[in-house]
């Protein structure tokens, strides 16, 4: 079933910056579960506005959130310099996720208690970095974003986690796929890894007019079995109620 959305941009201070986000709203007026969506490094684009919107027509409330202060870093080095130092610097990145959290959390039509977290590349990070802090989450999705935290910290996780990542992707590659799951496994954590045959970085966003980083291209078709990936999450996880 779908729903009428509607959006609004939020504006909201972290790391240093002015985030401008992309708030969709489903229809009616009673609360519902929420979903936080992080963009990859380059930041927010109508790619992430568009997804939002799609989980609000399902009946979520979404924020897609900002990582680059209202900016879309379109040069790769510009982008690198940006997101290299962010990456890490777990404590940045849970102060970036946990602004936004408190705006997606201060919408009166969201549910606090029903909250999922999903991101690619960096704002994948983000989301898991707000699990490794204990932030009370429903569910956690990732693309390209195999990220490992600090010791011992990912045992704060509280909830069910799914990534995904291509086999061919540079950036990462079958160590840090097997890091990941070291560290997930070592934690307790229901964890799940998804290995898209033949895809490299980047194959769920859509071809872009600039230049990219070698390794970087779309791949239409595990673009959209991602998606249902990520639907399928929230559906066990944070299932929308009428």
């Amino acid at each position: 079933m779908t729903t009428t959305v509607t959006t609004r941009t939020v504006s909201y201070p972290a790391d240093g910056l002015t985030m401008v986000g992309h708030l969709a709203l489903p229809a009616g007026t009673g609360r519902r579960p929420a979903v936080l969506l992080g963009p990859e490094g380059p930041g927010l684009n109508d790619v992430q506005r568009h997804r939002a919107d799609a989980l609000a027509a399902l009946g979520y409330v979404t924020l897609a959130f900002d990582i680059n202060g209202g900016r879309w870093l379109a040069d790769i080095q510009e982008m690198l310099d940006r997101a290299l130092p962010l990456l890490a610097d777990p404590d940045r990145m849970r102060e970036i996720g946990h602004a936004a959290l408190d705006v997606l959390c201060a919408e009166p039509r969201t549910d606090p208690d029903r909250v999922a977290a999903i991101g690619y590349g960096t704002g994948g990070a983000i989301a898991l970095e707000l699990g490794r802090a204990g932030v009370d989450l429903r569910a956690i999705g990732t693309i390209n974003a195999l990220t490992t935290g600090r010791p011992g910290e990912a045992a704060r996780i509280r909830c069910p986690v799914w990534a995904g990542v291509g086999s061919e992707d540079p950036i990462m590659p079958a160590a840090q796929r097997d890091a990941f799951a070291a560290e997930m496994q070592a934690a307790g954590v229901d964890w799940r890894l998804t290995v898209y045959g033949g895809a490299e970085h980047a194959f769920h966003h859509p071809p872009v007019d600039h230049a990219v980083r070698p390794g970087v291209a779309h791949h239409p078709v595990h673009a959209e079995r991602s998606w249902r990936d990520i639907l399928a999450l929230l559906t066990e996880c944070v299932p929308v109620t009428r």
